[in-house]
């Protein structure tokens, strides 16, 4: 075949094709448009969903860092006070640790509240957990951690199931501390401490008066993570008194 012939060829092919498609295009004009449409649409609402959700998150960095700006601000006594006036306090700064706390707490819950799945919403709750417990109203802060437990995930849901065990510490409910720190031990989790989680767990068991427990896990310590800086200070406690009951091994 010729040059000239196969030109013609594919010009003809390129022309009936061309002719197909708006054919096509003349018997599917509605279904073209309003599919169009459709795209169109769902485009639109993808770009506004994710721009929302920026937004939204944007949001609530900035309530949780204005809480933080409270929850961490300087503990710094009055300044002396003048003949006939009261003693000031610095501007952004509180004269103890619980009025920085009680100040920290509501505006920390206002944005856990408002904000109860995102990550800002979540670690807010988590502060407020932990002010609570230092206030002692250690009840309600095991309350909230156990909130961020449910919501979170990661290390999230591991931070707060720790802020369970050592809130139940400082309450001196030790076998609920211990069954707390054996559930957070038993996740396995990646993010969570190991050896740290152990030595807490020995803690426990040792303010609970369960000495020979409290031993073989600060052995487990030494003799698992040798590597661990919790391993020498494992090994003094594991010595300290004396050695384990044979019965226990």
């Amino acid at each position: 075949m010729k040059a000239t012939e196969r030109h013609h060829l594919k010009e003809n092919e390129f022309e009936t094709w061309v002719i197909g498609v708006k054919d096509w295009y003349e018997a599917n004009r509605n279904l073209v448009i309003y599919g169009g449409f459709a795209l169109l649409l769902l485009a639109v609402g993808v770009a506004g969903t994710v721009a929302y959700r920026q937004s939204a998150a944007a949001k609530a960095a900035g309530s949780l860092a204005e809480a933080m700006s409270v929850a961490e601000a300087q503990v710094v006594a009055p300044t002396a006070a003048e003949a006939g006036k009261a003693p000031t306090q610095p501007a952004g700064t509180f004269p103890t640790d619980k009025a920085r706390l009680e100040a920290a707490l509501p505006k920390l819950m206002a944005v856990a509240d408002a904000y109860p799945a995102a990550d800002a919403g979540i670690m807010a709750r988590y502060r407020a957990a932990s002010a609570l417990v230092a206030l002692g109203k250690t009840a309600e802060g095991i309350q909230r951690y156990q909130e961020v437990a449910a919501k979170g995930t990661g290390i999230y849901r591991v931070m707060a199931k720790l802020g369970i065990a050592d809130a139940q510490v400082a309450a001196g409910q030790f076998d609920q501390a211990i069954a707390s720190y054996k559930e957070v031990s038993a996740l396995n989790a990646d993010d969570a401490p190991a050896d740290g989680i152990l030595m807490q767990l020995a803690r426990a068991y040792r303010l609970a008066g369960k000495t020979d427990e409290a031993k073989k896990t600060f052995k487990r310590v030494a003799d698992e993570y040798p590597q661990s800086p919790y391993a020498p200070l494992a090994r003094r406690e594991m010595e300290s008194s004396g050695p384990l009951d044979v019965a226990s091994r």
